[in-house]
C-alpha cells in the first residue's frame, strides 16, 4: 500500500503523503510554513530545498507511518 512518494515536476518536486489524507489530525501541529507548502489535502510542493521544513516533514512522515502501522487493517 502506498503512503507517500516523490513526483518530479518541471518546476517543483512532490510530497504525496496518504498518512494525512487518511488521518487529518495528524496536522494539527505542522508550522504555517509547511502548510503553505500544501497543495490539496496530501500534497506538499517544494521550488526549493528548505532543511527545517524537510525535517518538519520528515518528522510528519514518521508520524504517519506509525499510525498506519497501529491502524487496525493493517493487521
Amino acid at each position: 500500500m502506498p503512503i507517500a512518494w516523490v513526483q518530479i515536476g518541471k518546476d517543483y518536486v512532490s510530497f504525496h503523503h496518504m498518512s494525512v489524507y487518511a488521518r487529518p489530525d495528524l496536522l494539527k501541529d505542522i508550522s504555517m510554513k509547511l502548510r503553505a507548502r500544501m497543495q490539496g489535502k496530501s500534497c506538499f510542493n517544494f521550488t526549493a530545498f528548505d532543511k527545517a521544513l524537510f525535517a518538519e516533514l520528515e518528522d510528519l512522515t514518521v508520524r504517519g507511518f506509525d499510525a498506519f502501522r497501529n491502524a487496525p487493517f493493517m493487521k
